[in-house]
């Protein structure tokens, strides 16, 4: 069916008057956006900082048994794919959240959401269904399945990417590893060259379309960085890949429903970006729904980084302490999980235990993130 924008804002109540946001300015959102300016002092000692630790992965994942022992109690997943059933019908989200609850386990994000690919992404011909589909699902999700954050991506055709899952990292640990030179030679994908002022324009589309509709719901749309954060891949540019960006972005619809997921390796690779603990504090707990605490060691010594490996928690380019100190400063008390962790002994030899989510390493991340909140809380309660 061919698009028709104009039909389509017209089904989508009180959407057009919403949406004349083209002379937004970055001074425009941060009148919205509050950040928190909460002392470090006589704050009472609370277990985890405050924050909700969660794990990726699906209600039948082997984490998740290790999730209930070591008190991680919230859950990032997608919708079981349930046959006969879209991802967005009432009964699929309904059973997701059952089979949560009966784990005790709380379904907190929904990561990687349903009915929002290369058609919306690159403006093509059905992106006003796709849409549609979007928003029926932010709602019954937040109906049904008492999920208040969706963590997406403007990064169509290619998600996140690495040139190497096997770089040796510490002990024989293997890290992920993406190197530009690597991939630069790939081909253009079936899409041809994707121009940056196209993802712009298909991205506050979609923004006007959805964000009023989570206003209203009180749903928090969470925005990841692209991962790598370079210019282009294989023909399709990046626009998420600066602050600067993401102030643009914010100022797109300045409100709470509109925010970030702080991937803190992949904006520390960013060109205006060296700082963030920093970064933390300016945009506060308003800007920030979501946290990929992760870390990250920089090889090309260019910003931003073309060539990068990510490591153990403790190893890294990031000073993790101070950034969970900033999450504690701004009152952040949402999810935030670890993120692309390495492959540990009696894991590496199984060659499907690759891509940054084993058991082991989340449960060295869990260990040294706990010890980091709990140092911060403590430190505020006795200062």
């Amino acid at each position: 069916m061919k698009d028709n924008r104009r039909d389509f804002i017209k089904k989508s109540a009180g959407l057009a008057a919403a949406l004349s946001m083209g002379g937004m300015t970055e001074a425009s959102t941060y009148s919205f956006y509050r950040k928190k300016k909460s002392s470090l002092v006589h704050r009472p000692y609370v277990k985890d900082a405050g924050i909700k630790f969660a794990f990726l992965n699906g209600p039948t994942s082997p984490k998740v048994q290790f999730a209930k022992q070591l008190a991680v109690n919230y859950a990032v997943s997608g919708v079981e794919r349930i046959k006969g059933l879209n991802t967005w019908d009432p009964e699929a989200i309904k059973a997701t959240k059952a089979i949560w609850d009966k784990e005790g386990i709380k379904w907190y994000v929904v990561e990687g959401p349903p009915s929002l690919g290369a058609k919306t992404k690159l403006g093509l011909d059905g992106r006003d269904e796709e849409i549609s589909n979007f928003i029926t699902f932010m709602k019954n999700l937040k109906q049904y399945g008492d999920v208040d954050i969706i963590c997406y991506n403007w990064m169509p055709v290619i998600s996140w990417a690495r040139t190497n899952k096997e770089r040796p990292g510490r002990g024989g640990a293997l890290m992920l590893e993406f190197d530009y030179e690597v991939m630069k030679p790939a081909p253009l994908t079936e899409y041809g060259m994707i121009s940056k002022e196209r993802l712009w324009s298909t991205l506050e589309y979609f923004i006007k379309a959805v964000m009023p509709e989570a206003d209203k719901i009180g749903m928090r749309m969470s925005l990841h960085p692209d991962d790598p954060q370079v210019d282009v891949i294989q023909g399709i540019s990046r626009i998420m890949n600066t602050v600067a960006n993401y102030d643009r972005f914010l100022a797109m619809y300045p409100k709470k429903c509109n925010g970030v997921t702080l991937c803190q390796a992949n904006f520390r690779g960013m060109s205006d970006c060296n700082d963030i603990p920093a970064l933390v504090r300016r945009w506060g707990s308003d800007v920030i729904n979501f946290v990929h605490f992760r870390n990250v060691r920089d090889l090309s010594g260019v910003k931003p980084s073309t060539h990068f490996t990510e490591t153990f928690h403790d190893e890294g380019d990031i000073d993790m302490y101070e950034a969970m100190k900033a999450y504690y400063d701004i009152g952040f008390d949402g999810p935030m999980r670890p993120d692309h962790v390495p492959v540990m002994a009696t894991e590496i030899e199984n060659p499907q235990m690759r891509g940054g989510y084993t058991t082991l390493g989340n449960l060295f991340a869990i260990g040294y993130m706990r010890g980091l909140a709990e140092s911060v809380a403590k430190e505020a309660r006795t200062a």
